[in-house]
C-alpha cells in the first residue's frame, strides 16, 4: 500500500487538533474522577466538589472547561443544576483508562 493510500486512512490535522484540545481538558485528575461518576450517573456541582476533596467554585471551573467540548451537558432542575455525559465516547476512554492505571 502506498504512502498516499496509508494517509488517505487518517484523520485530516484539524480534527487532530480539535481531539487534542479537548483530551488535554480531560487530562486532569479531577475532571477524570467527575467524569468517572458521571458515567454512573447524574450529579450536581457541591457532589462532583465533595468527591474530588475540591471546593465548589473550583469544580464548577473543571465542569465548564469539559463542557465547552462538549463533553458534558447541564440541567437545571428548581435552584439545583445537574451535570451528565453528553459525548458516549467518554465511557470508552475511562475502560482505557481504568484498564491501564486501575
Amino acid at each position: 500500500m502506498s504512502v498516499k493510500a496509508k494517509q488517505s486512512e487518517l484523520m485530516d490535522l484539524a480534527s487532530l487538533e480539535q481531539a487534542a484540545a479537548c483530551l488535554k481538558v480531560v487530562a486532569h485528575p479531577h475532571r477524570l474522577r467527575m467524569i468517572q461518576m458521571l458515567l454512573r450517573g447524574d450529579f450536581t456541582v457541591g457532589e462532583l466538589a465533595q468527591a474530588c476533596d475540591i471546593v465548589p467554585h473550583a469544580a464548577s471551573t473543571h465542569l465548564r472547561l469539559m463542557q465547552h467540548c462538549g463533553l458534558l451537558q447541564s440541567d437545571r432542575e428548581g435552584r439545583q443544576v445537574y451535570y451528565s455525559v453528553a459525548e458516549p465516547h467518554l465511557a470508552d476512554l475511562m475502560k482505557c483508562v481504568e484498564g491501564r492505571f486501575a
